[in-house]
This record gives C-alpha cells, sequence and structure tokens, in this order.
C-alpha cells in the first residue's frame, strides 16, 4: 500500500452557507421570513434574520491564504474561496486534497445547528430548520452522489420535535445530526433530561450519528487576554474531553445499543488517559453509585463513540489503546488546523508503518460503516482513491491567495487570544 491508494473520508469540515440557500425549500408565506445575506458599507457580508444580525459568515474560511495570514478576520464572500460554499468548487478542492467524502457543519446556524432554536417564533424557526436540512441534503449533498455525508440540524426546544425532523431527514437518506456537545451550557436541557429521550430512540432505530464539535457548550476556555494564540489553539481539540467525559455517562447509551457520538475536531492522543482515567474513577469513587449497565467505562466507549484525528501521530501510534474501530479522519477544511491541499502527505507520513487494514479502516471504513455511507456502490472503488481523485483535479488553482491589507496581529507582534476575541467581538 502507498499513499496514492488510500481512500480518504473526513468527519469534520465546514461550508459557508450560499446566499440562495433558502430559494427552493420555502412555501411562499416563509420566504420574507427567512434569513437574507446582506453587504454593509464596510463591505462585510452578513446573515439578517427576523432581528438578529448574525456575524461569522467566513471567519476562519482561511483555506488559500498564505499561511502567515491565517486568522479569524474575513468576514465576507469575496474574501474566501469558491469552495466553502459553491458546491461545484468545493468537489474540486476534495479532488485536488485526495478526499473522496465530507461531512460539512453550517456557519449560519453553528457547528451545533442551535441559532434557530433561539432566535423566531417556534413555528418559522422550525420551518427555517427543515427548509435548511432540505438544501443541505437535496442540494449540497445530492448534486454529487456519494462525495457529501449529509448532515441535518434539529429544534432544540422539543425533544418530540427533534425526533420527528430526525426521522425525516433519516427517509430522506440522511444519518447524521450536529448537535451542541454541551445544550445545558447554551440554556437547553441537558444530555442526561428525559426531554431527549424521543431523540435517542429514532437516532438508536435509524442509526443516525450525533456529531459534536468542540467549542459548541463546553467552549474551550480562554486564558487570558495576553495569552499567545499559540496557548489557546494547543488546547482547543482536547476541550473535547469535558463533553466526553458527560456523554460517557449517559444512562441512555445502555437503553440504546445503536446509539454513536462522534466527539469532532477533538483528536484523539488523549484518549488512552481519559478511558484510564475513567475507569479509576469507576472502581475507586464507588460513593458516587455510578452504573454502566454491567460494563466498564472502557467498553462503553468503544461500543458509542466515533473520535477523529487531522494531525495526531502519537494516537495513531497507540491506536490500541483507542480502539481501531473508533478513529476516523477529519480534515476540517477550510479552518485554519487544515493542511488542504497536502492532506494525503500529512496522513501518510503518520499511518504508513500501521498495517493496512488499520489504515483503511482509520481513512474511511469506520466511516462508511458508522454513517451507512457507501460511495464504492455509486462511484466504483477504484475511483475513490487519492490518486483517482487527484487524476480529476489538475485544472485546480492551489496558490495561496494573499488578502490585502489583512494583517491579525495589527502589527503589535505575536498574537494573542485576546486579539482574536476583539475581532469577533467587533463582528
Amino acid at each position: 500500500m502507498n499513499m496514492e491508494d488510500m481512500i480518504l473520508v473526513s468527519i469534520d469540515d465546514h461550508l459557508s452557507e450560499p446566499p440562495n440557500l433558502f430559494e427552493n425549500h420555502l412555501p411562499p408565506e416563509f420566504k420574507s421570513k427567512a434569513p437574507r445575506l446582506v453587504t454593509l458599507e464596510d463591505g462585510t457580508d452578513r446573515w439578517v434574520y427576523e432581528e438578529y444580525s448574525l456575524p461569522n459568515v467566513g471567519l476562519n474560511a482561511v483555506v488559500g491564504r498564505p499561511k502567515e495570514e491565517y486568522g479569524m478576520e474575513p468576514q465576507s464572500y469575496a474574501e474566501i474561496r469558491k469552495a466553502n460554499y459553491d458546491i461545484h468548487a468545493r468537489i474540486d478542492d476534495m479532488n485536488v486534497n485526495g478526499v473522496l467524502g465530507s461531512t460539512c457543519f453550517g456557519t449560519l446556524a453553528g457547528f451545533g445547528g442551535d441559532m434557530f432554536s433561539k432566535f423566531g417564533d417556534r413555528k418559522t424557526s422550525l420551518r427555517m430548520i427543515q427548509a435548511y436540512n432540505d438544501w443541505h441534503i437535496d442540494e449540497w449533498a445530492a448534486a454529487y452522489p456519494g462525495r457529501i455525508i449529509p448532515m441535518a440540524i434539529i429544534p432544540y426546544w422539543d425533544g418530540e420535535e427533534a425526533a420527528k425532523e430526525v426521522r425525516r431527514v433519516a427517509d430522506k437518506g440522511c444519518n447524521a445530526i450536529s448537535f451542541l456537545d454541551n445544550p445545558a451550557a447554551r440554556g437547553f436541557p441537558s444530555v442526561h433530561d428525559e426531554h431527549w429521550e424521543p431523540l435517542w430512540q429514532v437516532c438508536d432505530d435509524a442509526r443516525v450519528v450525533i456529531n459534536c464539535h468542540i467549542g459548541t457548550g463546553s467552549e474551550p476556555p480562554h486564558p487570558s487576554d495576553l495569552s499567545p494564540m499559540n496557548a489557546w489553539i494547543t488546547a482547543m481539540p482536547i476541550s473535547i474531553a469535558n463533553a466526553a467525559a458527560d456523554w460517557l455517562h449517559l444512562t441512555a447509551l445502555q437503553r440504546h445499543p445503536n446509539l454513536k457520538i462522534a466527539l469532532s475536531e477533538g483528536g484523539i492522543g488523549w484518549i488512552p488517559y481519559f478511558l484510564e482515567r475513567a475507569e479509576f474513577t469507576f472502581n475507586h469513587h464507588i460513593w458516587t453509585h455510578v452504573d454502566f449497565g454491567g460494563k466498564t467505562p472502557s467498553e462503553v466507549f468503544r461500543a458509542h463513540f466515533l473520535t477523529c484525528f487531522i494531525s495526531d501521530r502519537f494516537g495513531l501510534q497507540n491506536y490500541q489503546s483507542i480502539g481501531e474501530d473508533l478513529i476516523a479522519y477529519e480534515c476540517d477544511y477550510p479552518h485554519s488546523d487544515c493542511t488542504w491541499p497536502y492532506a494525503p502527505e500529512q496522513i501518510w507520513s503518520e499511518v504508513k508503518e500501521l498495517p493496512p487494514p488499520v489504515i483503511n479502516k482509520v481513512t474511511h471504513e469506520n466511516v462508511m460503516r458508522e454513517y451507512s455511507y457507501d460511495p464504492f456502490s455509486i462511484l466504483g472503488r477504484e475511483n475513490c482513491t487519492v490518486k483517482a481523485l487527484r487524476a480529476q483535479a489538475t485544472h485546480v488553482d492551489t496558490t495561496p491567495k494573499s488578502t490585502p491589507g489583512f494583517n491579525p496581529d495589527r502589527g503589535n507582534g505575536v498574537v494573542t487570544s485576546g486579539d482574536v476575541m476583539r475581532m469577533f467581538n467587533s463582528a
């Protein structure tokens, strides 16, 4: 096996929704209420919904920039690659990067998909959620069968309504939802609340994966305004451990054997210690009366969780301590951790010493199994490799494009957490 033989499927990518997202998916009485994209006098783009103005259209969509210009600043479609919002260009960028399949978190509704649950009346918000999901499934994913793993958003205010929407999208072939890693931190019921039981049941029945992205509830702690941004970035993936510990103790996992939680953008190298700590806590702190239904914490984790890596040499070398069946690849396109267009080179440098069956599991087979995703039946396996995909992308320009005037640190030297927070606050 060599690098060009790999088949790469990413379960954590992102998109910036196109301006015409709602055009084809709302009845006339709701079209005037839909979010609309407006361009402000300073050239920045924002979505406006009800009385709310929602920034962050392109924040952190830095693929295609020189690395010295990475940051959180692009706030218009003119500043980002077309592949952020155009599915045809996205497939080109996937091909040149050797990536076969992709699961895409949206930007408008947030990575946890909760924006419509916070704003607007319930009837309108539910209709917007349904329209958003129809666009994602029927346009974004359906444009290129076998290439996009569709992922839906849900209404958080009602567990029964959430279950109904998941059943509806599952019937359309969508086997994934985005979900807050800690809904209680955003004012919704805790994952331990019976509010969610209908959702757990339908996800179990329909084999729908619950995707929890870092920062969607248990946000990565912001050390101080003076802390170098690198300190914050370094710790961001590991912050998912807080949510992982909470989900691990979800008793619904004992009632629903097919329930799967994907920890998105969390890395894998921390998991051996996490499981060791969970085992120690379970056996030592018996006063807490925690019951895993006759299983150990490690057994529960390996039965119900999927984890993903961008670059994690240590975790991959220690895959046996994690579990080869619960590791998956993530590209994180178009965010600053993404290694586009050289993902195959980076991944191969970390997996080439592993047994070929393990390489296949962590690069695509685990995802195909858990997400009920079968691109081979549509495209043919021989057309899904890094080599085959890159052969279709010889026309794609990957030359870094500079943005005039882009200056994340404002000329002050080391970029700090405070610099980035001020970018967010000004937006």
